[in-house]
């Protein structure tokens, strides 16, 4: 097909959907949004709605399914593009389907790093004309068009439909194939397939130089156990390509397994200088810099995070608490006592942001001296948590912060609980085994109080216990005592309901259910452990993996799947 069928194709398609497509126009102009939608009234779309604050956006997406998202670059309330884009993306909020375009004056380089880094599919420079909008609407929708079913699949979590989906979409649609085999590759890695992930990728970087394809091919090498030869390929790949920011985010990570700390918050403020709004990582070089005891950089970086997310569903309690411990730390007790106030302010009305404002409070007045008043607000904050506890075991609330947990039981040391500290300390260490980060927290806490060797005896001797009573249940497995398995794995994981114990038993239950029928109950079960997976971390090969073997047994035995769950 030569370039003037594909444009013809292109228009046609075009011209048969626009007038059943939903569009969010986001402007912060009134006057811009009706001129807008002037302009796309003329190319047949009727259903359009205009708003100016990604706030607005936000209140409207999760009730309305919108095909095309326009968005200028500065928003109403302070906010912009890429802070809505990262949101909604984040959040899950807008599935693969919907098309977001940026529409916007702005030609700073960082502002179009910023927007780019995040992928949306097109974005306008302004001024434009209704044909050019027109063409790109046509380019961008004729693809989601081709792409429906494996967008479809993976917005489900039907990774192996969805790698089936890109093989079709390469066959019949020949000028995308390239965008099809890296989405395929990409799903071959998420699953844990990293031997197929990488053989894909080096097949098409040996027909053209792609830094996305080096980038899956790390990430695959690195699946596959070879990280010094991952870290070597990234190193050589952020110095070809100094934009392609995900590889600076992923350098990080393999250099902090690698315990270099320094190399790791090097490379995360590498990508934050070029890219200086992207909110997570942010938060991911406070952390590394509170590793490194670099405190302004901490600082700097907490505070930015603060201020991008306020008002966003991005935000998070632990924002507060990280910016405060960081203030205690360089002595200044008045500052820390302001974003106490902010948290309480901010978070009016939720129980979680009152027991970490009086966390704060509790580890302020022990900097200041007072210990009796410490010692009552520290009561309120442990009575306070107790309470969250208990509805988080019967209701389907959202999880208790664990960093704000270990900040609680360092106000306990400080007034001389350490039976409470150290209840605290072994629970959040057992539900975080896998994160360095809530980890380096407590031996921080420990070594805060002068008991640094004690730290790292808890450390070593909760990883020794979840070794034990995970290989308990996978022995079990192995020699044939499925129901004994499934009976250790649950209780491990109703016990200490950490990543690796939550996947083990659902998949336990899975494969129980394989051999012996479906049983709802325990199905249940499983899709809850996986759920609670999945919260803490959507990308891990062992959540993708787990999914997809429920939508295998419950095919097997015709049972309808839960859209949300598979």
């Amino acid at each position: 097909m030569d370039a003037s069928e594909l444009a013809a194709q292109q228009l046609f398609q075009l011209q048969g959907d626009l007038k059943t497509k939903k569009v969010l126009v986001v402007d912060r102009h009134p006057d811009a949004r009706n001129a807008m939608r002037m302009m796309l009234s003329t190319l047949g779309i009727i259903s359009v709605q205009g708003v100016g604050s990604a706030a607005e956006v936000l209140r409207l997406v999760k009730s309305n399914g919108y095909d095309i998202i326009l968005s200028d670059y500065q928003l109403e309330d302070g906010r912009d593009g890429q802070q809505l884009l990262e949101e909604l993306r984040y959040k899950k909020l807008i599935s693969l389907s919907t098309l977001f375009m940026v529409v916007t004056g702005e030609r700073s380089y960082k502002n179009v790093v910023s927007v780019a880094e995040l992928a949306p599919d097109d974005y306008l420079i302004k001024p434009f004309t209704a044909d050019q909008l027109q063409q790109r609407l046509a380019r961008a929708l004729f693809k989601k068009f081709a792409f429906h079913q494996a967008y479809r699949n993976v917005d489900r979590g039907r990774y192996e439909d969805g790698i089936a989906a890109c093989i079709q979409v390469a066959e019949q649609y020949p000028q995308y194939q390239l965008d099809a085999r890296h989405l395929q590759a990409n799903l071959l890695n998420s699953l844990g397939r990293f031997a197929e992930g990488e053989a894909l990728y080096r097949q098409l970087l040996e027909q053209k130089e792609l830094a996305w394809a080096r980038m899956g091919i790390a990430v695959a090498v690195h699946g596959q156990g070879r990280i010094e030869e991952a870290i070597g390929q990234l190193e050589a790949l952020v110095q070809d390509y100094p934009e392609y920011l995900a590889a600076f985010d992923f350098l990080a990570r393999l250099r902090e397994e690698q315990g270099d700390a320094q190399g790791a918050q090097q490379a995360l403020q590498a990508a934050a200088a070029i890219s200086p709004n992207n909110t997570l990582r942010q938060r991911a070089v406070g952390d590394m810099a509170v590793r490194n005891n670099d405190l302004e950089a901490a600082e700097r970086a907490y505070n930015t995070v603060l201020n991008r997310s306020r008002g966003s569903s991005l935000r998070s309690i632990d924002d507060y608490a990280n910016l405060s411990r960081v203030m205690l730390e360089k002595g200044n007790i008045a500052g820390a006592k302001l974003v106490a106030q902010d948290l309480r302010r901010d978070w009016r009305g939720d129980k979680q942001g009152e027991m970490a404002s009086l966390v704060i409070d509790s580890l302020v007045q022990t900097r200041e001296g007072s210990p009796e008043k410490a010692a009552k607000t520290l009561a309120s904050a442990l009575e306070l948590h107790k309470t969250l506890v208990a509805e988080g075991k019967s209701d389907n609330k959202r999880p208790l912060s664990q960093k704000v947990s270990v900040d609680l039981a360092h106000a306990c040391m400080a007034n001389g609980k350490d039976e409470d500290a150290q209840s605290l300390m072994r629970q959040v260490a057992a539900e975080n085994n896998e994160d360095r980060s809530v980890l380096a927290h407590i031996q921080g806490v420990f070594e805060k109080t002068g008991n640094a060797e004690a730290g790292k005896a808890l450390l070593e001797s909760v990883s020794r216990e979840i070794i034990d009573i995970n290989n308990k249940g996978v022995l079990a497995a192995r020699s044939g005592d499925f129901e004994g398995s499934v009976q250790l794995l649950i209780e491990a994981a109703e016990r200490v309901p950490n990543l690796q114990f939550l996947v083990n038993a659902a998949k336990s239950i899975y494969t129980l259910m394989d051999q012996k029928g479906w049983q709802p109950e325990q199905a249940e079960r499983a899709r809850r452990y996986l759920e609670q997976a999945r919260s803490r971390s959507p990308d891990d090969p062992r959540v993708i993996s787990g999914r997809e073997m429920y939508q295998r047994v419950a095919r097997k035995y015709g049972v309808p799947m839960d859209e949300e769950h598979g």
